[in-house]
């Protein structure tokens, strides 16, 4: 970055992201969807992510999710643009976003002056990310502002964690690192999703699981237990920081105070979703 440290941006990231994430693990979601006629799990997830790029075929589905088995992609996309539109899962979305945040944050924060700043704040954070090779930040970009504050923030948030998420994917491409590699190496972290869940939702078999650990090992990346070595951590490390630096733009714009501020304010809000269950802990963890 180049006003200030790159792990004051990555802090920041990750005070705001939760706000966007926390809709993958409610059932309001998913409810909405459903009711459009999408099959729940899968099919809703995919379709709810990549209804931003239109009706898009399963290749750019994969390209574009990165560490999803092509074949689970293939189920689903595009048979889901038979069921129902873009424009409608995009418009259950945003309803689905409404009805989780307000469960979880309640009345007085949905409807406080912190929350409209925090809103403010992220919505200037994401005036200079950057378009280019980000094909999910620029698809959700192209979405209208949403009026009420609390969604405003959401949609800021579903921006700069996909304007983040898509430098990632170069950062891991540029690592070697395969899709499902991706995946093992985060979980040997302990404090990633459980590989469980990153196998149902992504399609991975334990095979598949077992063959991709295997090559990690030969690699050097994990030990024997399955654990990060030395070579491993030095690989995420580096990973993030080129990461980072992607991802400069939106923090550089806003400013020191104003991302301290950013941080502070969804910091509270992201621990309020915490507290109200939003992340079910049998969801993370190494195993």
């Amino acid at each position: 970055m180049t006003l200030f440290e790159a792990s004051t941006g990555r802090h920041c990231h990750n005070a705001v992201s939760p706000l966007h994430s926390s809709v993958y693990f409610a059932p309001e979601p998913e409810d909405e969807l459903a009711a459009l006629g999408l099959e729940r799990g899968a099919m809703v997830y995919l379709a709810s992510r990549a209804a931003p790029l239109g009706t898009v075929d399963a290749g750019t589905v994969t390209a574009t999710f990165y560490n999803f088995n092509h074949q689970h992609v293939q189920r689903h996309i595009p048979a889901a643009w038979t069921v129902t539109t873009p424009e409608a899962v995009l418009t259950a979305r945003l309803r689905g976003a409404d009805r989780t945040l307000r469960r979880l944050l309640g009345p007085e924060v949905i409807m406080s002056t912190q929350m409209t700043e925090a809103a403010e704040l992220a919505l200037h954070a994401t005036e200079a990310c950057r378009w280019e090779a980000r094909p999910l930040y620029a698809a959700n970009a192209a979405l209208p502002v949403p009026e009420e504050p609390h969604l405003a923030l959401w949609h800021a948030a579903t921006l700069l964690r996909e304007h983040r998420g898509d430098g990632h994917l170069a950062a891991l491409a540029i690592a070697g690192l395969s899709g499902i590699e991706a995946l093992v190496l985060h979980n040997a972290t302990g404090r990633a999703p459980t590989s469980a869940l990153f196998m149902r939702t992504r399609g991975w078999s334990a095979q598949q699981w077992d063959t991709a650990r295997d090559q990690l090992r030969e690699r050097g990346l994990l030990d024997e237990a399955g654990d990060l070595t030395q070579a491993g951590t030095a690989l995420r490390g580096e990973t993030e920081v080129l990461t980072d630096r992607l991802d400069a733009a939106p923090y550089d714009h806003l400013g020191p105070a104003a991302t301290a501020r950013l941080t502070e304010l969804a910091g509270g809000f992201s621990k309020t979703l915490r507290a109200a269950g939003a992340f079910p802990a049998v969801h993370f963890g190494k195993g």
